[in-house]
């Protein structure tokens, strides 16, 4: 099992700390690579760029790219000049996100969210591979624009310009419901789950069926050393409580089927119920200790070391550590590298 450092996006309103310290020390730790994310603040590419810039070995991800916030040949465009600047460390996490954002943030519609990933995925591929001219003829995306779509009917097939350092970069889909998780493992490297119990890895045998023996599964997974466990989980409770209850829709939420699935279909409504009444509190409350203990990695050294017993028997093959505890790092480096 892998080791890497999930950084996420800035939060708060203004730009945290540099990074670079703590990326550098995991990376003498030997952590494997180092993930920035995105919602409808900080972009995905430009910390990985002031990173990569600053690293010598560990790995660059986007955890996640939204699919909607760039063309599939503006993507293929900074994968390969990024890939090119790193020596050959990026990899590409995509996702779809959720309508509020695709349609909200956007513009762009939302729906047939599945062809949209996949069509996306074949076309940054076939950039990459550099082998003629692209033309792509899909139903979300057409290459070139014909003139049904209100183009001048001037545009012409082009190949990318520069030659790409790796004509394969390696492309993890971010996915939550069991049909994007099998999409994950038919047409991508790896799957970057959400909310993800190793307890419970059974929920994913049917939608892994035909992934590749070299398939990844990198996992974010919440991580604290603390004496005081309940205090701990608090912490991840409030997180959930936020996906539960306020991100998505009250008749759509993914992440709430998804928690529904684990086991926990009422509880995950009551939460929504309390969170959209505007008692957040309440909410955060409800969210039950035993999903929230799952999904995380809290307490003492020891109780965290016997803990990861059942992620090294799971499918994942690389935990994603959100936390700035260099002990913490330090201890899960020592446990599993």
């Amino acid at each position: 099992m892998r080791l890497g450092l999930m950084l996420g996006y800035w939060t708060g309103g203004a730009p945290p700390p540099d990074p670079i310290d703590l990326v550098r020390e995991v990376e003498e730790l030997g952590y494997d690579s180092v993930w920035t994310a995105e919602a409808y603040g900080s972009d995905v590419f430009s910390p990985l760029c002031w990173i990569g810039a600053r690293t010598t070995r560990i790995k660059l991800g986007t955890g996640i790219l939204q699919l909607s916030a760039r063309t599939p040949a503006s993507v293929a465009m900074t994968a390969a000049t990024i890939d090119h600047l790193s020596n050959g460390r990026l990899i590409l996490g995509v996702g779809v996100s959720g309508p509020q954002v695709v349609e909200g943030w956007y513009g762009q519609p939302f729906p047939k969210p599945l062809a949209r990933t996949r069509e996306f995925v074949e076309i940054v591929r076939a950039i990459l591979r550099r082998e003629g001219p692209v033309t792509y003829e899909g139903d979300q995306y057409q290459l070139p624009l014909p003139e049904s779509r209100g183009s001048s009917g001037l545009g012409k097939p082009l190949k990318l310009i520069i030659h790409p350092l790796r004509s394969h970069i390696p492309i993890y889909l971010g996915a939550e419901g069991p049909k994007n998780v099998a999409l994950a493992a038919e047409i991508a490297d790896g799957w970057l789950p959400i909310f993800y119990s190793p307890y419970r890895t059974g929920l994913y045998d049917e939608s892994l069926r035909n992934a590749k023996p070299d398939f990844e599964i990198a996992c974010p997974v919440t991580a604290m050393l603390c004496d005081d466990v309940k205090q701990g989980l608090a912490a991840v409770k409030m997180a959930l409580g936020f996906y539960i209850g306020g991100m998505g829709a009250r008749s759509q939420n993914f992440h709430l089927n998804l928690i529904t699935r684990l086991g926990f279909g009422d509880e995950a409504r009551r939460v929504q119920e309390l969170f959209l009444d505007g008692k957040r509190p309440e909410a955060f409350a409800a969210v039950p200790d035993e999903l929230a203990d799952e999904i995380s990695l809290v307490g003492p050294a020891e109780r965290i070391r016997d803990r990861l017993a059942a992620w090294r028997e799971s499918p994942v093959t690389t935990l994603l550590i959100g936390s700035q505890d260099r002990a913490l790092h330090h201890l899960l480096a020592e446990a599993l590298l």
